[in-house]
């Protein structure tokens, strides 16, 4: 992102008012376009120029041109370590990368052994992820990144494995409740062992906390772009670390319940009409087609629910924190996505 770079002037946040739903909508729709997936090397050192030429006072204003320039840098680069995230990791690249495996968990009639590969392919994916965007001021060594990527894949595999078992077994209900309900499986898996991914891979970051810096007005950020100094990190804070880590695995699962339960509600009914009948082959474009169009709307929406920058009370986190706070007593740090 953007506050990666060299400068001490800071970017406007975004185009659209952050403190509201709809704008943290708006700004995570730019943040995962596809579009910006295409973007050259070349092209990515010019924004990245553009943006530090504006941070260090060399350009004064906004311009269209920079607004696009800061969204190829803020869907590219990390916000903690200013380097660009491997491309089917970024949010940009979110959809397109789980089209294929979210087609492979909700194809109907699937047994347990491809249950089993379509689960471990998806938290695999899931995995590298959070990795990939998390905050980076707390590293996680690799034997625990790989602990943690075997626990999520048993829960995963342990839910579908049982609910798929389990679903059978349930005679009272109607054929067509049993059907609904199977198709329903790969959603519970994904939305548990997802939400407990996110806590596993970024277990490190409450364990050991995260930074957080002085939340600052317009006049202050200003002051010290003048004086050339950074905005300093207040230290560590664990229970920072919990919120992000919390508000990230709701999200998860926020965007992850139009995707795995619309599709195969809508398949279900489908089916029945004459056109699938008489053409069972479209079965899978159409499934595609629908988490797809599910996907691209989702995304967004979930990822609007809490700010990616976000600013609570220091009186809420540890006393080492709260006592360095001056001003509105308000501090920041980066959720991670």
């Amino acid at each position: 992102m953007s506050a990666s770079l060299p400068g001490k002037r800071d970017l406007p946040e975004s185009q659209y008012d952050l403190n509201t739903y709809w704008g943290r909508v708006r700004q995570s729709a730019e943040i995962a376009d596809p579009r910006t997936l295409f973007v050259s090397s070349a092209g990515l050192e010019s924004a990245k120029s553009l943006v530090s030429a504006y941070k260090q006072g060399h350009v004064q204003t906004m311009t269209p041109e920079l607004w696009r320039a800061k969204k190829t840098v803020d869907s590219t680069l990390h916000p903690d370590t200013g380097q660009p995230v491997l491309l089917p990791f970024r949010m940009s690249c979110f959809v397109i990368s789980n089209l294929v495996v979210t087609a492979g968990m909700l194809t109907p009639g699937l047994k347990t052994t491809g249950t089993l590969l379509w689960q471990i392919t998806n938290q695999s994916l899931n995995v590298a992820i959070n990795s990939a965007n998390a905050n980076k001021s707390t590293l996680m060594s690799t034997s625990t990144m790989v602990q943690c990527y075997f626990l999520a894949v048993s829960a995963s595999c342990t839910v579908a494995l049982g609910l798929n078992s389990l679903v059978p077994s349930l005679k009272r209900l109607s054929p067509t409740t049993r059907t609904i309900l199977t198709r329903l499986v790969p959603f519970a898996a994904v939305a548990s062992a997802g939400a407990l991914n996110v806590f596993l891979m970024r277990g490190e970051e409450i364990r050991r906390g995260i930074d957080v810096f002085p939340s600052l007005n317009e006049d202050q950020k200003t002051l010290l772009a003048k004086e050339g100094k950074d905005i300093e990190s207040l230290g560590k804070s664990k229970r920072a670390a919990t919120l992000a880590v919390g508000e990230t695995a709701v999200s998860r699962v926020l965007n992850a319940t139009p995707i795995m339960v619309l599709p195969p509600l809508i398949l279900v009914r489908l089916q029945k009409t004459g056109f699938l009948k008489q053409r069972p082959r479209m079965v899978l474009p159409v499934n595609l087609g629908l988490i797809l169009t599910t996907s691209i709307f989702a995304l967004p929406l979930a990822l609007a629910a809490f700010p990616q920058r976000q600013a609570i009370v220091a009186s809420s986190l540890e006393d080492e924190i709260a006592t360095r706070v001056n001003g509105n007593g308000m501090v920041e740090f980066n959720r991670g996505i």
